[in-house]
């Protein structure tokens, strides 16, 4: 089934739709499961990738673009790693990142053959830059280390003569 028309309406209402889902993933992972915030994002991240290989391969979209979605799901995947196990602000800008391969390939380029659009690429758009801003907002939060100032120096005595 062809997807219908994208109106601005229609588009606005998938865009609203990715908005709501990610904040409810943000909001459980930020309330319930804070300790495990980096785990559970950068999963999802994964599973993001990873549907453009399964549309790839429920399309028939042939080998050179499942080898290309695959290509996606390691450069997102490291990306994301690098965020899991260092610094939170590459598992943001893997997030933020994520986006141009939604709309770049799959909604204006060629991917749009078998992904769809208004159940993926587009509501992926809002979705992946809700969970962007929220890593880099609790990124900068944890670089806020509190800077000690130096202490002015005593001023030195010099013995009586």
């Amino acid at each position: 089934m062809q997807d219908p028309v994208i109106t601005p309406g229609l588009l606005v209402g998938v865009l609203l739709e990715g908005g709501i889902l990610a904040v409810v993933l943000v909001g459980v992972t930020h309330l319930l499961l804070r300790r495990h915030t980096r785990e559970i994002l950068f999963t999802v991240l994964l599973i993001a990738a990873l549907a453009y290989v399964l549309f790839a391969v429920r399309g028939q979209a042939g080998t050179r673009w499942l080898l290309l979605e695959l290509l996606g799901v390691a450069i997102y995947g490291t990306i994301g790693w690098v965020g899991l196990r260092g610094s939170l602000w590459w598992l943001a800008a893997a997030w933020a990142l994520h986006p141009i391969w939604d709309i770049g390939l799959h909604y204006f380029g060629p991917g749009s053959t078998f992904a769809p659009p208004l159940r993926y690429p587009i509501p992926c758009l809002s979705f992946d830059l809700i969970v962007a801003g929220y890593l880099a907002y609790r990124a900068s939060r944890e670089s806020l280390v509190p800077v000690s100032r130096p202490q002015p120096a005593a001023p030195s005595r010099r013995p009586s003569q």
